[in-house]
């Protein structure tokens, strides 16, 4: 029924990992991209992470690239997020974006969100 169904979050220490997964209706799931965003409550909602879901190409903000992998299993319509060394400015609510409509992967122009799923990294 949702377009969108995020599971995964959680709380870990920091130096630990996560993985969160976004599954996705096949047809949403096909069109694009599909990216990780997220958001502290007060501050602007920045990009994590996105893909291209046909060719698996991935883009990666500098705050994440080398500690996080987006990574699709296209059989299953979903995207996941493997989050590793984690460090507490990790610390925010994580929402998944699906079909890309105008600019960059990372950018903001995604038709549908997920609820978020909160991700706590404590020191």
């Amino acid at each position: 029924q949702e377009q969108l169904v995020e599971s995964g979050g959680g709380s870990v220490q920091a130096g630990g990992s996560l993985r969160l997964s976004c599954a996705a209706a096949a047809h949403t799931y096909s069109r694009n991209y599909m990216g990780w965003f997220r958001q502290v409550l007060g501050k602007e909602r920045e990009a994590v992470a996105a893909v291209d879901t046909q060719s698996g190409r991935s883009y990666y903000s500098n705050a994440v690239r080398g500690r996080f992998t987006i990574s699709q299993d296209n059989p299953k319509s979903t995207v996941y997020l493997q989050m590793d060394s984690l460090k507490p400015e990790d610390t925010a609510m994580y929402y998944c974006a699906a079909v890309l409509t105008s600019g960059s992967p990372l950018g903001p122009n995604y038709d549908y969100w997920g609820q978020g799923t909160q991700v706590t990294v404590s020191s």
